[in-house]
């Protein structure tokens, strides 16, 4: 079923469908974590129906140049160009439905800052969903970080910044992963519920950046 969400802190309104990915806070507070700098062109991998993106943009219209959205689930991405329609943004906005493995290569060290919610569970974890396009977004059953890392990096110019929301039991996967393809983790901000333990991390990685990590004050969601 087709409905209308609106971005209250971007004043965007976008499509979902209740049969498949919703977004979670999960994806605003990716949005709200990232230094946006002037003329950045922005990616959004893995950009289900480009929450991330598009709230991205709403909090920081006069910086960004572009944004485009690599999704490889049609009917999200269909939803994704809907809303670029729907918000008059043809001419910012870009879609592309492919598999981030297959990224075209025309887009090699094109972006300077990629944003980025992926599947958080592993490959036989253990996690069951019976819903296979939402299973695809939450399991790595058809893209592992090992690949999503890897072409973030040949997307990412030298210097570019990746920003990115994981499970934080991934902290380990997630910086080794970075390190392994030339990305250097640069900011940290664990998330936590009430007085819970962390559940989630915000982090920022730079393409060729040098050594040194700031930790971050957490975020009580």
């Amino acid at each position: 079923m087709l409905e209308k969400e609106f971005l209250e802190p971007s004043n965007l309104e976008i499509f979902q469908d209740g049969e498949l990915y919703r977004f979670t806070s999960d994806a605003i507070l990716l949005s709200k974590f990232c230094i946006v700098k002037s003329n950045d062109v922005v990616a959004d991998f893995c950009s289900g129906s480009g929450v991330v993106g598009f709230n991205l943009y709403g909090l920081n219209k006069e910086k960004i140049k572009s944004v485009t959205f690599f999704e490889m689930q049609k009917p999200l991405f269909d939803l994704s160009v809907k809303s670029i329609e729907h918000n008059n943004l043809s001419d910012k906005f870009f879609a592309v439905n492919t598999e981030v493995q297959k990224i075209d290569a025309k887009y090699n060290g094109v972006f300077s800052l990629i944003v980025c919610n992926p599947p958080y569970m592993a490959k036989g974890c253990g996690f069951f969903e019976e819903n296979e396009a939402i299973a695809v977004c939450r399991t790595e059953l058809k893209l592992s970080l090992s690949e999503l890392v890897l072409s973030i990096s040949k997307a990412l110019k030298f210097g570019g910044r990746i920003n990115m929301v994981h499970r934080a039991d991934r902290l380990s996967d997630v910086i080794f992963e970075f390190k392994k393809h030339n990305i250097e983790p640069k900011r940290l901000q664990l998330v936590s519920g009430g007085n819970k333990e962390p559940y989630l991390l915000l982090i920022e990685g730079v393409k060729g950046g040098k050594s040194g990590i700031k930790i971050e004050k957490n975020v009580i969601n």
